[in-house]
């Protein structure tokens, strides 16, 4: 397979980002990956390496360590592009734990743009945003697409991403060769299909699948379903949980394009460069080279169904029970990723029972808490 350009990725061995890896190489990229552990730990690198066959390039920095972040670009002066993963992001741990949040998530990414500029071979950066931007949407931008309005979020993190969106479009505006493509995700969930990689929450995991699968092998007494009497069809809030294999192929698609390799679904769109009515980045837009996409399966699923659909997938019991309503959570957002479909020629295509099934697979693998 032809190499097809060494791809920087910051955060390599997060959940996210260590699923992506493995789909690059897959395509065809070459990568080296940065991280610090902060999150995640070395061990993912074995998985890794179980999965591709090899060693991947790795350097253990801290990206907001401009010094280190900087040697890096000079030990590989052949990068063509960077997928930019490194940051925290748990909205609870931000509100109580803000500079820590502003801080690594901005300046991790304000020493990318400046190094990238100056020491890759081609500037082109793919981000992870969030669908945290769009705060909880009125209904008539159900399913959400990307022209829907931009809330301010309330929590450091979701700001964070909102402050990075804005610091990338304006940059777009003053670095005449770089080319940008914010990917706003919804839920991921899942693990690889080998189990050789997942998510690896450190602690009480944040997030509603981990919770599941710890429950169901009994490192956690009870899940608590946060409120039912929220207004959707079964009471529980619903979310677009997408799976984070298709999620990472979408990376994928998103670094074809900055590099100029066409999909077959994109070829058959006129190029023409229409800025959005009510655009916030009008600038960056007109440019050409800035480009905003939903990840997500464009279903909402409830909390329940969510619960429900694990039990049916896996045969397995979960001991789980209503509490009251959480604050700060949304009651219902999913995805219009018509965009990504179209543009890309991307679509989250894994039903959710296999997705439930690979999380319970790879919970099997760790060890009891």
């Amino acid at each position: 397979m032809k190499n097809k350009g060494l791809i920087l990725i910051t955060g390599a061995t997060g959940y996210i980002g260590s699923h992506t890896v493995v789909e690059l190489i897959n395509a065809g990229y070459d990568v080296v990956g940065v991280d610090n552990f902060y999150n995640s730990t070395a061990k993912v690198l074995d998985g890794i390496k179980k999965i591709v066959g090899f060693n991947i390039k790795f350097e253990e920095i801290d990206c907001s360590d401009y010094k280190a972040f900087e040697n890096v670009f000079v030990k590989y002066p052949d990068i063509v592009g960077a997928i930019h993963f490194a940051a925290c992001k748990a909205v609870g741990e931000s509100i109580e734990k803000p500079l820590l949040y502003y801080r690594n998530n901005i300046v991790s990414l304000l020493n990318l743009i400046d190094l990238i500029n100056k020491k890759a071979k081609q500037p082109n950066i793919v981000f992870s945003s969030s669908c945290t931007v769009y705060g909880q949407p009125a209904k008539k931008y159900l399913p959400i697409p990307e022209t829907a309005p931009l809330i301010k979020s309330p929590s450091p993190y979701g700001k964070s991403k909102q402050m990075a969106e804005d610091i990338l479009s304006d940059s777009i505006v003053a670095f005449p060769k770089l080319k940008v493509c914010a990917l706003r995700y919804f839920n991921p969930i899942g693990a690889h299909p080998t189990a050789y990689i997942g998510e690896l929450p450190n602690g009480v995991p944040m997030n509603l699948v981990p919770f599941i699968t710890q429950t169901a092998a009994g490192i956690r007494d009870h899940l608590n379903v946060f409120g039912d009497d929220y207004n959707t069809p079964d009471g529980s809030c619903i979310r677009d949980y997408i799976y984070v294999v298709d999620l990472a192929k979408a990376h994928v698609k998103a670094l074809d394009k900055l590099l100029g390799e066409e999909s077959a679904a994109e070829k058959t769109v006129v190029k023409k460069t229409v800025v959005a009515k009510d655009s916030p980045y009008p600038a960056a837009e007109a440019s050409g080279r800035w480009f905003v996409y939903n990840l997500g399966t464009g279903k909402g699923l409830s909390v329940l169904q969510l619960v429900k659909g694990f039990i049916k997938a896996t045969g397995v019991k979960l001991n789980y029970v209503i509490a009251p309503r959480r604050t700060g959570d949304v009651e219902q957002v999913w995805a219009d990723p018509s965009k990504a479909k179209k543009e890309l020629g991307w679509k989250a295509a894994t039903p959710i029972g296999e997705v439930l099934k690979s999380a319970w697979k790879w919970q099997q693998t760790l060890p009891k808490q």
